[in-house]
């Protein structure tokens, strides 16, 4: 029976290899000249640290800037609020691995109103969908990739 699974996943390595980019990229520009700023991985989790949060932001702006010539799908980033003291400002960026179980079920909803003759299960933080019918499964497919569910998702493991 034919059957492919729906993940979310992010290459670490390139991930750690745009994130030392960045910090690169930070110490050679101008505006950055004798700031105190700097990328730090941690896992998967990217600690973004300056003297200003207008410096935060362009950070950001530079980390996805790399993330998206490395490959990397910047929907897999979950970018959380500034911390700012009197001369420091931190923040935190999150790479999402796997699919959120809400948005698994979401997914699975979707699929059933489609009225396809396929199957929607999850499977831990990815979605097994299986059908008696190629047609149906890539069906499927191409109505997920029109959606966006503020996540990048991938469709591997087909199987006649």
């Amino acid at each position: 029976m034919p059957s492919f699974d729906i993940v979310s996943e992010v290459d670490l390595q390139e991930v750690r290899n745009a994130v030392d980019q960045a910090n690169r990229v930070i110490q050679t520009r101008f505006d950055f000249k004798e700031v105190d700023a700097s990328f730090e991985l941690k896992g998967e989790e990217i600690e973004l640290r300056a003297e200003q949060e207008f410096q935060l932001k362009q950070m950001l702006d530079i980390l996805r800037e790399k993330l998206a010539k490395r490959g990397v799908d910047v929907k897999a980033l979950d970018v959380k609020e500034p911390v700012t003291s009197l001369n420091a400002a931190r923040q935190q960026v999150l790479v999402q691995q796997g699919i959120p179980s809400d948005v698994a079920k979401k997914i699975v909803k979707e699929i059933k109103a489609t009225k396809l003759k396929v199957q929607a299960q999850i499977q831990g933080d990815q979605l097994r969908v299986t059908g008696k019918k190629r047609d149906d499964l890539q069906q499927v497919i191409a109505l997920l990739r029109e959606k966006d569910y503020s996540l990048p998702l991938q469709f591997k493991n087909f199987r006649d």
